[in-house]
């Protein structure tokens, strides 16, 4: 067979002619999987359809040629300015789409895994290189990605609109999985999600949320973090991005707005939050001014009381975070070297646990000084603690759990970035040559890099055939950790002093204990 043939397959709407692409084999060598880009899974949510759920798209005849990615949501990419999702707030059709890659399309029953991108709940394309599905599914699983919608148009709380609209993609490409995925050789009875930052985060609400039960089977989620928002901060948000507009926050209103107008108002309001600080309280410091909303249904609560209720019981979890979360956004701000114990004190007022964080703080970290105790409680704050609370809250309602912590450093900047936010993500793809990617592990990937990401990848893919990525999980006599590293190695309870001290003090969800009340 020619190595780039057409290869074909029949969704429920029609059928579609994708590609067999070479790709490296998990063991060496070369492998084949076909290559499906850019199949509609919901109408283009625009005109009549702006602000609202997902549609089913129309059927088309004939065969549709799916070898182009769709076209990015409305968004502007902060972290990569000139990439393919830089400024795509031109309505073009058709962007809430799939991309699949089969190892053999005319199988039966291969595990499915569907990926969910990060970018603080504004900023995501499936089209971005670093998401490429193409080796994972070498290892014998069918990979999914997909669009969704993000910043106002598929987070912001709008009167007239449903809320969470970006979750609602999320189930709609869900339901696309378990209807059509046979057809390219997955069994929709074996669907593992996994997702990264705001992907994570986002999985983690659907564990609480009814609509999303019967679609997954497995959900791994690195560095979810604790941003969810009341609906009266919520909001607020919205109105403020609306004011910049000269109109109201509601879905009328906006319907007409230039999408590429939309993107920079609410720009806009992030480049301004912290002026909001007395409103908004942390999210006035955060990375995001969006998030999903807690409004009762979906998700009905915050996610690990959700799970420590027994949403997840039924789910294997795979759970983790980057040792070193926030140096990222150091790294943004230049604040290596820079941060003295008047910062350190106000990341310790602003994301310490709710009662007497600043004090437990100070006291269990006497020898650190005041960057790493910056470092450390914003780290905490962001992805470290809300992890843990999931596996707590898995292990307590009696559900299968495991977690792991990356520690290998990034090796750009002399090493300065350490386990950065997003490192993980090239890592589990096998995405190392990709622009993002190279950001963090400079170009030509190191051959340490190149088998650290094969054994994390054979994890996944190890997980989601068999719900076990290979050591013991939470809570079943201790607290077991794999650390990835130069060397595995397998830690008990890594980040108990964190752990411990929100446990005495109490942990400050983002938006439900904030000063809008």
């Amino acid at each position: 067979m020619p190595r780039d043939s057409r290869v074909e397959a029949r969704t429920e709407r029609g059928r579609v002619s994708g590609r067999m692409e070479p790709v490296d084999g998990p063991s060496g060598g070369c492998a084949r999987v076909a290559a499906f880009r850019g199949i509609p899974f919901a109408r283009p949510p625009f005109g009549a359809l702006r602000f609202a759920a997902p549609e089913p798209p129309e059927a088309w005849d004939g065969v549709r040629r799916a070898t182009e990615f769709g076209p990015a949501v409305p968004q502007y990419d902060r972290m990569n300015p000139v990439g393919p999702a830089a400024d795509s707030a031109d309505p073009a059709p058709d962007c809430l789409t799939v991309n699949v890659w089969s190892p053999d399309p005319g199988a039966a029953g291969l595990p499915v895994m569907v990926w969910f991108y990060g970018g603080a709940y504004v900023f995501g394309h499936a089209g971005d290189p670093v998401y490429d599905g193409s080796l994972p599914a070498a290892g014998g699983v069918v990979v999914v990605t997909f669009n969704y919608r993000v910043g106002m148009e598929g987070f912001g709380h709008i009167a007239g609109a449903p809320a969470n609209r970006g979750l609602l993609d999320q189930i709609a490409a869900l339901r696309w999985v378990q209807e059509n995925i046979a057809a390219f050789g997955g069994d929709p009875a074996r669907v593992t999600v996994f997702g990264e930052s705001a992907g994570a985060g986002s999985i983690a609400a659907l564990l609480a949320t009814d609509a999303a039960a019967g679609l997954l089977r497995r959900a791994v989620a690195q560095s979810v973090p604790g941003s969810y928002l009341t609906p009266a901060l919520a909001a607020d948000v919205a109105s403020a991005v609306a004011a910049r507009l000269g109109r109201a926050a509601t879905a009328d209103a906006l319907r007409t707005t230039d999408p590429a107008a939309l993107v920079r108002a609410a720009e806009e309001v992030f480049a301004d939050r912290e002026k909001q600080a007395d409103r908004w309280g942390a999210l006035a410091h955060a990375e995001t001014v969006f998030s999903p909303v807690v409004d009762g249904v979906m998700p009905a609560c915050v996610p690990w009381d959700a799970v420590e209720r027994g949403a997840a019981r039924g789910i294997d979890l795979l759970l983790g975070w980057n040792r070193d979360e926030y140096r990222l956004f150091m790294a943004k701000r230049g604040e290596f070297g820079r941060v003295d114990e008047q910062r350190a004190g106000w990341a310790l007022e602003v994301f310490g646990a709710a009662v007497g964080g600043e004090r437990a703080y100070r006291d269990a970290c006497p020898g650190l000084g005041a960057e790493e105790l910056y470092e450390r409680v914003c780290s905490d704050w962001l992805c470290r603690v809300p992890t843990l609370l999931l596996l707590e809250a898995q292990a307590a309602a009696g559900g299968r759990a495991f977690a792991y912590e990356l520690g290998w450093p990034a090796p750009v900047f002399g090493g300065r970035l350490g386990a950065c936010h997003g490192l993980d993500v090239p890592l589990v793809l096998g995405t190392l040559d990709a622009p993002t990617a190279r950001r963090m592990l400079g170009p030509g990937p190191s051959a340490e890099a190149a088998e650290l990401s094969r054994r994390m990848r054979a994890a996944w893919v190890r997980f989601a055939e068999t719900g076990d990525p290979g050591w013991p999980a939470y809570g079943t006599g201790g607290r077991p950790t794999r650390i990835y590293d130069r060397n595995d190695t397998l830690a008990e309870d890594p980040l108990r002093p964190s752990r411990e001290l929100w446990e005495r003090t109490g942990f400050k969800v983002l938006g439900l204990e904030s000063a809008d009340g």
